[in-house]
């Protein structure tokens, strides 16, 4: 790890007991980190050099927290006591000037399209996404959050809709999704839901919004206004993008300060079996590359998010037939890598990838498919990083403490 340590501020380092930094500092220890490694996996964290985390903000009433964040086999842990201020408990930041590279993944947009719009309304893929939004919901009863204003981004055919109506009812409710098809059918299954007709010429007379509206939009190129949202829920989503940076970056300029995202994606060990038959029977082709949640972490702090949380668990599908699996895996949104077969597989092509996957049958007589799935949620900071030595403060934060004082 390279860089300049910048003061940010004099009066808070002074109060700290002055250069020494007894308590606040960035403490530095070897650990050995294992990693799930592929070699078909590409890193976001790949060929970047990576700085110290800005402080995430302390929760009233709990006192000093150690904030621990992996990089590479360098832990930093931070311990924030000595940089709180005593007025409104805020840390302040030490800015560290880096450069930071970030790679796109090897997916092709058009084919994500292409795949999903022949899917229609993706209901066999509903075992497993259905699942994971439920389980999603279960995470956000924890969350103490009335949004006015919320996105589902990568909305698909809007079979979620129904739980974030159920958990928000009087917030209006944005769906986006890049594929025109996907965005119909979403509208149709919310007709059935929100108020329409009569219901809704009474709440206009009222002067309420509509309950709905709608994006055909890039997850990275929303289009929204700045700060105007109080909840971005994406379900299984984000990995189909090929820069989760950028859909970051974005997400945390539409978000308001205090405001939650939260998601889920694949993660790497996803679909490990079907890699292994592919290498098995010696077929050449590429297929999709999933990132680690612990590189989410990262990526949320450094795009102006809080006290980001990533937790991830394994699914194990079991089959009868290595047709069924293949079959399952399409449904779930086939293959957009870069570098996949170009051109139509052969009846020879498709049997040697089934014999590799009936090798793989386990003694309980099935044949096992990993699907790793991550979570993440984190708040959106008031304060975010610019460039070097530059600290950017929301506006409406600044209006809300005058407010409170």
């Amino acid at each position: 790890v390279t860089g300049r340590w910048q003061q940010a501020s004099h009066n808070a380092l002074s109060a700290c007991g002055g250069p020494k930094l007894p308590q606040g500092a960035w403490y530095k220890q070897r650990r050995q980190c294992r990693r799930a490694s592929n070699s078909n996996l590409t890193s976001l964290s790949q060929g970047r050099q990576r700085s110290p985390p800005t402080a995430a903000k302390p929760h009233k009433g709990h006192g000093a927290r150690s904030i621990c964040r992996i990089f590479s086999r360098i832990e930093y842990i931070f311990i924030p006591q000595a940089f709180i201020l005593h007025q409104h408990r805020t840390p302040f930041f030490i800015a560290m000037t880096t450069t930071s590279i970030l790679s796109r993944l090897p997916l092709n947009v058009d084919h994500v399209l292409r795949q999903f719009n022949r899917r229609g309304d993706l209901k066999e893929a509903q075992f497993l996404y259905g699942e994971i939004a439920r389980r999603m919901d279960e995470r956000l009863r924890l969350v103490r959050l009335e949004p006015t204003q919320l996105l589902d981004a990568g909305c698909g055919a809007g079979a979620q809709i129904p739980l974030l109506y159920a958990r928000y009812p009087n917030a209006h409710f944005i769906g986006q999704d890049h594929n025109a098809g996907l965005l119909t059918l979403a509208q149709q299954a919310a007709h059935n839901i929100y108020p329409h007709g009569w219901r809704s010429w009474v709440g206009r007379l009222r002067g309420d919004s509509p309950a709905t509206s709608w994006i055909q939009q890039d997850l990275a190129q929303t289009g929204l206004d700045p700060e105007s949202l109080d909840l971005v829920w994406s379900n299984l989503a984000l990995h189909w993008h090929p820069a989760p940076h950028e859909v970051l970056q974005e997400w945390g300029r539409i978000i308001r300060p205090n405001g939650l995202v939260f998601f889920s994606c694949f993660g790497p060990a996803t679909m490990q079996e079907l890699r292994q038959a592919l290498s098995t029977a010696g077929l050449n082709t590429s297929t999709p590359s999933f990132v680690d949640m612990h590189d989410f972490g990262d990526l949320l702090i450094e795009k102006g998010f809080a006290d980001p949380v990533m937790d991830q668990e394994v699914l194990t599908l079991t089959y009868a037939t290595p047709e069924k699996l293949l079959h399952d895996v399409k449904n779930l949104g086939g293959n957009p890598a870069l570098g996949r077969k170009g051109s139509l597989t052969t009846r020879q092509w498709r049997q040697r990838l089934l014999d590799a996957l009936e090798e793989q049958r386990r003694p309980d007589g099935r044949i096992h498919l990993t699907i790793e799935v991550a979570y993440g949620h984190a708040w959106r900071s008031a304060m975010r990083r610019g460039q070097a030595g530059e600290t950017r403060i929301s506006v409406s934060a600044i209006q809300r403490k005058s407010a409170e004082k």
